[in-house]
């Protein structure tokens, strides 16, 4: 029965989420030669509406420990699934997310996260698409932006907890900005890769900020710790916490 009501729930969010997925990407696309900002808009509004099923058809609860300043700093998240992606238009403002160059493929909404400014990130580019994400990461931090990374680089199931990728180092080092951690356990009730959905709550905890100019084993091990806070303590004793 618990099963039943959960594939019927997540039945009408997965219908409800493309279609306003599908209104938003085009509507943020028509709306850019009007105004950027019509075209943040519909993004922001993409989020909010995610979130509002989430918690009116998934019985979702989001609760968030400490404090997201929309800052130019780097964001590391943990990443469990689509729910802390999707979001990432509701917690700041005008966030720059580092997203995996494939993602720009999808019609109409890899038109609308260029044109949003969500930041490429080509990992079989070489040297010259590092260059190209870096300018891009200091052209958002310029004007004012927070960038997020996933330093994962992919969708983790809750409870494991893997080494960073090596560009999350690279970034830290080049950029030269603060780094502000978060955990998100939303991988319990919206584990990635599955379509049901299940109900219950989904913590934000932002950890202590990671000032610049840090040896990269010790920003890595900070990060690393800080962003698996909310997994259970035999998931740290057994992942791989970066040499």
């Amino acid at each position: 029965m618990r099963y039943a009501l959960a594939l019927l729930r997540s039945i009408l969010f997965w219908i409800a989420f493309f279609l306003a997925s599908s209104v938003c990407s085009i509507g943020a696309v028509v709306a850019l030669p009007i105004s950027h900002h019509a075209t943040r808009g519909f993004v922001r509004g993409w989020a909010w509406f995610h979130r509002q099923i989430c918690r009116v058809i998934l019985r979702h609860r989001i609760v968030v420990e400490g404090a997201m300043p929309d800052v130019p700093v780097l964001y590391v998240f943990k990443h469990e699934g689509a729910f802390e992606t999707i979001e990432q238009p509701l917690l700041f403002q005008w966030p720059a997310v580092f997203a995996k160059e494939e993602l720009f493929s999808i019609p109409v909404w890899g038109q609308a996260a260029r044109f949003y400014g969500l930041i490429p990130v080509d990992r079989d580019g070489g040297g010259k698409a590092m260059r190209a994400m870096l300018a891009a990461a200091k052209a958002a931090l310029d004007a004012s932006r927070p960038l997020v990374l996933f330093a994962e680089g992919t969708r983790v199931p809750h409870g494991l907890a893997p080494p960073l990728r090596a560009g999350f180092a690279g970034m830290y080092r080049l950029l030269g900005v603060p780094v502000i951690p978060v955990a998100v356990n939303s991988g319990i009730i919206y584990p990635p890769r599955r379509w049901v959905k299940w109900p219950g709550t989904i913590t934000y905890r932002i950890g202590e900020t990671i000032p610049a100019g840090l040896p990269r084993e010790e920003a890595e091990e900070r990060v690393w710790r800080a962003i698996n806070a909310l997994n259970p303590p035999e998931a740290l004793l057994a992942g791989q916490a970066p040499a």
